[in-house]
This record gives C-alpha cells, sequence and structure tokens, in this order.
C-alpha cells in the first residue's frame, strides 16, 4: 500500500482477524514447548496437532487451553498449563475414559 492510500475499514478487520490468527498459533506453540512439546505417557511428538493439554484436577480449572487459552496472556496461560500434563490425544481419550468407568458416568470436556 502506498503512503498516501488510506486503509479502508473492511481491511483493517481482516488485518485484526490475521493478527489474531498469528498471535493464538504463536501461543500454542509457545504452550507446547512450555511443556515439554511431547505426550508425557508415550512421548509421542510427529504432530502437534496431535497434542492436548490436560488439567489433572478439573476442580482448578479456570479455563480450557485449547479453545479460550490462546486469546489470553502468556502469563495467564502458563499459569493454566502449570496445572496441565501434555498428552497425546489417544492418552487423553484413554484416561478421560478410564475416569469416566471409574466415577461411573461420561465426562464430556467443553
Amino acid at each position: 500500500m502506498a503512503r498516501n492510500e488510506t486503509r479502508k475499514y473492511s481491511d483493517r478487520r481482516l488485518y485484526l482477524i490475521e493478527a489474531v490468527r498469528k498471535r493464538r498459533k504463536k501461543i500454542r506453540l509457545m504452550a507446547i514447548e512450555y511443556k515439554g512439546g511431547k505426550c508425557k505417557l508415550c512421548g509421542y511428538n510427529r504432530c502437534i496437532e496431535a497434542l492436548e493439554f490436560h488439567h489433572t484436577d478439573p476442580s482448578k480449572k479456570d479455563f480450557s487451553i485449547s479453545s479460550r487459552g490462546h486469546s489470553r496472556s502468556w502469563k495467564r496461560v502458563k499459569e493454566e498449563l502449570d496445572k496441565c500434563t501434555m498428552l497425546c490425544a489417544n492418552c487423553h481419550r484413554e484416561i478421560h475414559t478410564k475416569l469416566a468407568a471409574h466415577n461411573g458416568n461420561i465426562m464430556v470436556n467443553k
């Protein structure tokens, strides 16, 4: 864009959407690195999209890292990550299945 051209409001909207997308991706990568970059149970690390954060004590959970965590400050995300274990999707499902069977109900992660 040339210096004398002005940006339209619609361009600003698209710019902000892209900026938020990039920031969320950056926070997710930082979170994965902070927690060791692999599944704590099986060591899986081939695809970062398959890595998830499991709250070891659900009663202390302030927010879900995957749904709202990537839009919060790094300080808040780190505080929440300290309550979590990094697991691959398969190990995470197995843990929740065992917990659900143990408690006699089905746990739904929202």
